[in-house]
């Protein structure tokens, strides 16, 4: 068969949002009999039924969760496409890196002079932004590369390049009772309200939702939440937040990221002035290939 239209795909995914023809087709900004119709055909054309529709109610099939899931991958890559075609074409191509505050331990100030040093290099743009929101502009196309961390971000349709691991500390109010402690483990932490984090489920963290850094050390410094954070973070904290190393806390990893399959020269270089800056510039096969 031929490959649906990206016509197609956008009629069917608000439909299967909405479960409903009415409210898709008003969404769509169109009458509901033609957007049936391309439904219909859509399902003809690929042999399957994707919609269960009654008198009450549309669900999705089997079929149809799978292909939902996949027609808003592929809208979203034509809209990434798009948005870094429009970059490469400007007449002074940047790169755009994100990066959450202080989410780089100190390494971008390392990585920019060697970076400039490259043939290929092109002036860069940093955007500090909340916790969680660098993957998915990556994926999108809002941004070039991305200072992401292990293992809590997303990684999927993503390369990396691991630039530092460290450990990871407990950070406190100053008043705290473990506040005095040289060492922690997890289990002094049991009870404690821990913040929750963008997209992650963690039945453990029963605290305030956090999205910067700054809010969390806010909620810290008051007394509402305690965090396990990157070792990192000690260097920016603030004088009313104490960190105290916990022993037996996984290690956490800072990762250079950008999309899979990247062509940019520009990239490239990126990624091996921060493998020069990490570790000494051990060549870094993936990049922008």
């Amino acid at each position: 068969m031929d490959a649906p239209e990206t016509r197609e795909l956008a009629y069917f995914v608000a439909v299967a949002e909405e479960l409903h023809f009415g409210r898709a087709a008003e969404r769509l900004g169109m009458a509901q009999p033609p957007l049936s119709r391309a439904i219909q055909r859509l399902e003809r054309r690929m042999g399957v039924t994707l919609l269960e529709r009654t008198s009450r109610a549309v669900s999705l099939t089997p079929a149809g969760a799978v292909f939902l899931a996949e027609s808003r991958k592929a809208l979203d890559a034509v809209v990434a496409a798009v948005r870094r075609a429009q970059r490469s074409g400007q007449e002074s191509p940047r790169l755009l890196v994100v990066m959450k505050p202080e989410g780089d331990a100190g390494l971008l100030e390392r990585i920019l002079p060697a970076y400039r040093r490259d043939p290929d290099a092109v002036e860069v743009e940093v955007v500090v932004c909340g916790i969680g929101e660098q993957a998915p502009m990556l994926r999108d196309g809002r941004a070039d590369l991305a200072f992401l961390h292990g293992p809590w971000d997303d990684l999927s349709a993503l390369a990396t390049e691991p630039l530092l691991t460290e450990d990871q500390v407990a950070a406190l109010p100053r008043g705290h009772r473990l506040a005095d402690r040289a060492a922690l483990v997890l289990a002094d932490l049991e009870g404690e309200q821990l913040p929750r984090w963008p997209g992650v489920d963690d039945d453990r963290a029963t605290g305030p939702a956090v999205r910067d850094s700054a809010q969390l050390m806010q909620l810290i410094a008051l007394g509402q939440v305690v965090a396990v954070l990157p070792a990192s973070m000690r260097l920016n904290a603030r004088a009313d937040v104490v960190c105290v190393p916990v022993l037996d806390a996984p290690s956490s990893s800072i990762l250079l990221a950008w999309p899979e399959r990247t062509r940019s020269r520009a990239v490239a270089a990126f990624v091996r002035a921060g493998a020069e800056v990490a570790h000494g510039g051990r060549a870094v096969e993936n990049a922008g290939r």
